[in-house]
């Protein structure tokens, strides 16, 4: 059942499937309109439009599998699918030139004020003074992310002449060097880019990164773009800095709310470029999904065989079960390690020690990804797609099978090199109900549940630390809900895990960072 439009060869792909009977929808389906037609479906492909609900997959039965022709999934309920055993696929690659090509197209009519000098052509006027822009030939181009469409952008910038600048935690410098990009830091890429354009995807760390903070660093006269996710520039901020003067002009294919509002401040800046998001509108970047969903979906019916899912991989039920506990402490490690790690590391080591030694290690390695790459891929990132995002980042991932004998009869430990520097945690299981435990953090025995807030403190093994932090975080009503203390050596240095009721703020840990005989302070939220 193909619920939303999607292009006519991907219909014909279905079509063309003897053994499939496909049902193409003339009208977008609310939940109530579709509960009663899909009693008999075995997959649907939707877009953005129509929700797959679990009580939509509650009145299909036969449902074994749902397509979405492009990126997200939020109109679908991943997590029931996942426990009904439905497999949910995506087309992530589909429209990357489309959204590149769309990106530089807002780039040249920002710097050229095309759209703005074409409507005064239509209205009658004829003031060339009044739409004199700027060349890209020997400008500055800052781009946020450099994953696919970050880095089709990049090469027809420097086909352009313009200096390329990047900021991607998590791309390897080999990589950044290989594209021929120059890597830097936020902080450095505002005060000298004459352009800055954002391709990351949607998270707690990037929403809202573009504020009124990162604007006050810019060089007057930059001029910004967002045709990844709405939200990642806040709106609000970016009028006030047009009218500061810091911000000449912006271009924007995504909202924080679509559709636009009639009432909102962008529709009458005449400094604002706008598209009503056609970042995949192209006959080629749909001709591509609607094909690609039509093999992925075809092939799985057919075989079993997954592409582009979401949820689970594949395994069988017996290994699944034996696999099952080690995925969520994988996926833990990785997002720990991710917040504890330098950023733009080169490589991933991962090692099954013990029985775990003996498992399928893919799955397993998948989910470290996962959480490791977390940020860097936001919710796109999945089983199937993480060892694809890792390649495209530069990042080398190895896998270990040890024989080493410890004190744990099961085990995994990863370990996140940049250069020289590592930084690693080590896991294992306590008990029957086989409850995940984190066991050893840079070398450093420790006994850490691997859930909420971390504070993560390296010091001086000092008589009346312990005393000061909780002195300190009583202060500001920050609870303590358990601690792990440990040492090299009496005197030497010191690991103090602290299980925290909440999140200090940025200034709380600055204090923290100033007690005597503490030398690193890191939060990690798991």
């Amino acid at each position: 059942m193909i619920c939303d439009p999607i292009s006519a060869k991907g219909i014909e792909q279905f079509q063309q499937q003897n053994d499939l009977e496909t049902v193409v929808l003339s009208d977008r389906l609310g939940e109530a309109e579709l509960l009663p037609l899909v009693g008999d479906v075995a997959a649907m492909v939707v877009r953005s439009e129509t929700k797959i609900t679990e009580s939509i997959m509650a009145a299909a039965p036969n449902l074994k599998v749902v397509g979405r022709a492009g990126v997200g999934v939020d109109n679908i309920d991943v997590d029931a699918a996942t426990k009904r055993g439905i497999v949910v696929m995506n087309t992530p690659g589909g429209n990357t030139i489309s959204t590149a090509e769309l990106t530089f197209s807002m780039l040249m009519a920002t710097a050229r004020k095309i759209p703005q000098a074409h409507m005064s052509i239509k209205q009658g006027a004829w003031n060339r003074k009044a739409h004199k822009g700027v060349e890209l030939y020997r400008k500055t181009l800052g781009i946020l992310g450099l994953g696919r469409i970050g880095t089709e952008v990049a090469r027809r910038a420097i086909a352009f002449g313009m200096r390329v600048l990047a900021y991607d935690p998590y791309l390897s410098l080999s990589r950044a060097r290989a594209l021929q990009v120059e890597m830097m830091e936020l902080d450095e890429i505002f005060p000298v880019a004459d352009f800055i354009t954002v391709h990351m995807p949607m998270s707690d760390e990037t929403r809202g990164m573009i504020n009124t903070e990162a604007f006050q660093k810019m060089r007057p006269g930059v001029r910004i773009l967002n045709c990844a996710r709405g939200g990642i520039v806040n709106e609000t901020d970016l009028i006030q800095a047009i009218d500061a003067g810091i911000v000449a002009g912006a271009a924007f294919d995504v909202y924080e709310k679509e559709p636009l509002p009639d009432d909102h401040p962008f529709r009458e800046r005449e400094e604002v470029v706008m598209t009503p998001h056609l970042g995949a509108s192209t006959e080629e970047a749909q001709d591509n999904v609607g094909i690609e969903i039509a093999e992925t979906i075809t092939h799985y019916l057919r075989s079993g065989a997954i592409q582009n899912a979401v949820n689970m991989p594949s395994l069988d039920a017996q290994t699944a079960a034996l696999v099952q506990p080690y995925l969520n402490l994988a996926q833990k490690l990785g997002r720990l390690l991710a917040q504890l790690a330098p950023q733009r590391n080169d490589r991933l080591v991962i090692t099954f020690g013990g029985k775990a030694a003996d498992l399928p290690g893919d799955p397993i390695t998948r989910c470290v990804l996962m959480g490791f790459l977390s940020n860097a891929g936001g919710s796109d990132v999945n089983q199937v797609n993480a060892k694809s995002l890792a390649g495209s980042l530069g990042l080398v991932v190895e896998q270990v099978k040890s024989n080493e004998a410890i004190d744990f009869a099961e085990w995994l430990h990863v370990a996140a090199y940049q250069g020289e520097t590592k930084t690693s945690a080590g896991g294992t299981f306590f008990g029957a109900s086989m409850s995940p435990r984190i066991v050893r953090l840079n070398g450093i025995p420790v006994e850490i549940d691997p859930n909420g807030v971390l504070c993560l403190v390296t010091n001086n093994d000092r008589p009346g630390l312990v005393g000061a932090l909780g002195t300190l975080l009583a202060k500001h009503e920050i609870n303590i809900a358990n601690m792990s203390l440990n040492r090299d050596a009496a005197g030497g240095q010191a690991l103090t895990v602290l299980h925290l009721d909440s999140i200090p703020t940025r200034e709380i840990v600055e204090e923290i960072q100033s007690l005597e005989n503490i030398s690193r302070v890191k939060i990690a939220n798991l």
